[in-house]
């Protein structure tokens, strides 16, 4: 079984290959909005996998969308609307 930090350290390495292998390219024809949104990308992809390495919980959104509607629903249960 690999530790976590080796997991997170290959993790680091694609994430340096793929930068190598991509920014070159976006410079190079000066698309910078790209590589703003490919940095930002990169950056919640790595932080989310490290996560994963490190077996934290991660929300889904599914998540999110329940919270957002629980309100809503716990009201319309206290009125009597749905069961």
């Amino acid at each position: 079984m690999l530790t976590h930090m080796t997991v997170i350290l290959g993790i680091m390495l694609f994430a340096v290959a793929i930068i190598f292998l991509e920014v070159p390219y976006m410079l190079r024809k000066r698309l910078k909005k790209e590589l703003w949104v490919f940095s930002i990308l990169l950056l919640l992809a790595v932080g989310i996998s490290s996560a994963k390495a490190l077996q934290r919980d991660i929300p889904t959104p599914l998540d999110w969308i329940t919270a957002v509607y629980k309100p809503f629903t716990d009201f319309l249960t206290h009125i009597g609307l749905i069961k």
